[in-house]
């Protein structure tokens, strides 16, 4: 079986003096992209960290999959710093920390809901898709309050030391982070300021509990088309991740991604994200 270590294991090559990342097409988020929860764990992978620590990164540009990246990685006192770039353009595609502790633990509102109505899924996403036999297959949803999903680990997510792949956690927060400012602003968009902190390891048979309050997202004074969020993972009942992870809404972009939702999840669930775009 192949495993969610494994495949970032093969992502990366040395050439020369270079560290190349290439993406497996499994790790999609948005169509022909990297999840952002994926690359994060691309970056806790290599900094080898098992302490409390945050993993963050800036997202300034789409992150192509089964494209070769080159991958710069220093060390600092006390983090990991990276930086992954498209060579033939040079243009940095994100910037990444992994830094040693966590600040606090968030609040403990992670109880599940059972009145969530279904947020939509895909057939490929590395976090929803159906037909991805590598990913999570997560089922968020949303009430008035919240949005989340409580999440049963799945085969490809065990460590060989029998806890739960961080993969895991960064890519369940991030696909929250997504919805949440999806559903505030009735647009699609994309993640750009993720920080996830990992709080201590969540052991592989413990049901994973997301929860992100959608009161609290909050739009950027100085650009509304930012909004900022903040989540919180759980296995049982401790916290083991936390996040704030900023989404930018970009004006029509969901018109492609419910042209694909529509072929496969009730229109109503699409409709209630995307009322604009399902007229």
């Amino acid at each position: 079986m192949i495993t969610i270590d494994t495949t970032l294991r093969r992502a990366l090559e040395v050439s020369g003096r270079d560290l190349i990342l290439t993406l497996d097409p499994a790790l999609q988020g948005l169509p022909e992209t990297a999840h952002g929860g994926s690359v994060l764990a691309v970056f806790d992978a290599l900094a080898e960290v098992a302490a409390p620590r945050e993993v963050s990164g800036t997202y300034h540009r789409r992150v192509p999959l089964g494209v070769p990246l080159a991958l710069q990685q220093a060390r600092e006192e006390s983090a990991h710093t990276f930086a992954l770039s498209d060579p033939s353009s040079k243009n940095v595609l994100v910037e990444g920390r992994v830094m040693l502790g966590v600040n606090g633990e968030g609040a403990a509102d992670g109880a599940a809901s059972d009145s969530r109505l279904p947020l939509p899924v895909s057939r490929t996403c590395f976090a929803c898709g159906t037909d991805n036999d590598l990913g999570l297959r997560a089922r968020l949803g949303f009430d008035d309050d919240t949005v989340g999903a409580t999440w049963e680990p799945r085969p490809p997510f065990r460590r060989a030391d029998g806890t739960l792949a961080p993969a895991a956690l960064t890519t369940l927060l991030d696909e929250a982070a997504f919805w949440l400012g999806a559903l505030a602003t009735g647009e699609s968009g994309m993640t750009t300021e993720l920080r996830v902190s990992l709080h201590r390891p969540a052991p592989f048979g413990a049901v994973i509990t997301v929860s992100g309050s959608r009161a609290a997202v909050r739009p950027r004074g100085d650009d509304p088309r930012y909004q900022e969020t903040s989540i919180v993972a759980y296995a049982d009942g401790r916290i083991v991740a936390t996040a704030r992870i900023v989404f930018v809404a970009v004006r029509g972009a969901a018109r492609r991604l419910v042209t694909g939702m529509l072929a496969m999840n009730d229109p109503a669930c699409v409709q209630r994200v995307f009322p604009a775009y399902t007229r």
